[in-house]
């Protein structure tokens, strides 16, 4: 770590060590992402004869493949915060990151049915520790002005790992796409062994000066700066009132009104989040395509169709990470919802009035697809998790992340595993209806609800968030 910053030691003020370490701490979300993105034209080919496997999956095998990612993930997920908190924000991505390691390997070494679904199993730990730890070490090294935009680079970074997927299963043989995706994790765990832990888990482990030092490092400035001084004195300040308190972190949660509260905050619009069709539209972007190019010129093989899906992932997180510090996480999170919404809404349109014979335009589905998933990336995604980081303080940071991210992935595995045999029950065109009606009210829950978070300590929030439950219960009691 000295070394690191007697190197890197910038002056006058200048902020590039946030910006690199920022990327640096996203690129494993960038390697969980080509985990993610390399299933999708691989299952296929995992399943003929002259595929990469030595003999060819069942669909017992691909459905234990697909699902047993979300489950382990539930599993490593529960401790996730407790360890996070514990042992700190760098020695668990590293090992988020050695999973990663052993994923690729495991793969490389074998491709029976049984190694690959291990594999996916090791997958689990990233699956959450990407989504509980990134963020929590990206939000400790951010200014305030910047945790928005640097937050975002989670799902832009996640979004590069899908469409790299995308074009190299096109581009490249198996082998050669599985050592690229070892070569991304190996690299950046040797990079992470001489990156610093974050200034607030150092103040909790007592290592202040050593604070100061990583602290004065990120911001570009001496470190008898007094800006420096003042913020490890509020860290400081902050961990003591923690400690003197003797209640748990679950009994504030649940007793503390504003901090029960943006917990309230957090649980609607994760789980909306989960269940806004993201998901189930990836699914059917095939069956989509395919309908749609029954009245339109539009033939594209599977792999080029998941590049374009790819495409428009990424093109909306970089919307995101560009218009998060500008417009706000409330005007943001509020637009997306609502364009999500329409596009399940016309997807719904689209196939009932196509079931019962009405001819609608070929372009209609996938223009409402491409905006399903560019506004999930350019905003109702990303702010998920931004949020947790902006609404608790770093002792409550790791539990409420670690709950968060089991409900998000049970969410996912319900939806894997049912979406189909709801669809049989009571039509896709109902499905999708349901999936825009909880974009719509999620839309209206941020608008009534939510508290502006951009540039905003935990303490103004919640002052924000007490001053509103006054203002109710004043209502309330008026005859």
């Amino acid at each position: 770590m000295n070394f690191l910053i007697s190197k890197f030691m910038w002056q006058n003020g200048t902020r590039i060590n946030q910006y690199l370490f920022a990327i640096i701490i996203t690129i494993p979300l960038l390697n969980f992402g080509m985990v993610q993105g390399w299933l999708s034209p691989m299952i296929s080919l995992l399943q003929t004869p002259q595929g990469p496997a030595p003999d060819p999956y069942t669909s017992s095998d691909i459905s234990w493949v697909t699902s047993v990612t979300y489950i382990s993930a539930i599993i490593f997920g529960a401790p996730m915060g407790y360890l996070t908190d514990r042992y700190g924000r760098k020695v668990m991505t590293l090992i988020t990151t050695f999973s990663l390691i052993l994923y690729w390997q495991i793969k490389l070494l074998c491709l029976e049915p049984w190694a690959l679904i291990l594999a996916r199993a090791i997958a689990g730990i990233p699956c959450s520790a990407c989504y509980i730890v990134l963020p929590i070490y990206l939000k400790e090294i951010s200014d305030i002005d910047l945790r928005g935009a640097l937050g975002s680079l989670l799902i832009l970074n996640r979004n590069i790992g899908y469409l790299a997927s995308y074009v190299f299963a096109d581009l490249l043989q198996v082998t050669t796409m599985l050592w690229m995706g070892l070569l991304v994790p190996t690299v950046v765990f040797f990079i992470f062994l001489i990156m610093p832990e974050t200034p607030e888990f150092l103040v909790k482990q007592e290592k202040v000066d050593e604070a100061k030092t990583v602290l004065a490092w990120l911001r570009g400035v001496s470190v008898l700066d007094g800006s420096i001084e003042q913020e490890i004195d509020n860290i400081v300040k902050v961990e003591k009132q923690a400690k003197a308190d003797p209640k748990s972190v679950w009994m504030i949660i649940l007793k503390d009104k504003a901090t029960f509260k943006a917990f309230i905050i957090t649980l609607v619009i994760k789980i909306t989040q989960q269940f806004d069709g993201y998901l189930i539209v990836l699914i059917y972007a095939g069956f989509v395509f395919e309908r749609a190019s029954e009245s339109i010129s539009l033939k594209l093989s599977p792999n080029k169709q998941v590049m374009m899906i790819g495409l428009v992932q990424l093109l909306g997180s970089t919307v995101a990470t560009c218009f998060v510090e500008k417009t706000g996480r409330k005007l943001l999170l509020v637009s997306t919802s609502f364009a999500v919404g329409v596009g399940m809404l016309a997807l719904s349109a689209w196939f009932y009035l196509t079931g019962i014979g009405i001819w609608l335009p070929g372009w209609l589905p996938v223009f409402a697809m491409c905006l399903c998933i560019f506004a999930d990336a350019a905003g109702f995604q990303p702010i998920s998790y931004i949020i947790i980081t902006d609404l608790f303080t770093f002792q409550l940071r790791g539990t409420v992340s670690s709950f968060a991210n089991i409900c998000a992935k049970l969410s996912n595995f319900i939806q894997m595993k049912w979406f189909t045999k709801v669809c049989e029950l009571i039509s896709i065109h109902w499905t999708f209806l349901f999936f825009a009606v909880v974009c719509f009210f999620a839309c209206f829950y941020t608008l009534t609800s939510f508290p502006e978070t951009r540039q905003k300590s935990v303490e103004e929030i919640y002052e924000k968030l007490n001053r509103n439950k006054k203002e109710e219960d004043r209502i309330k009691a008026v005859p």
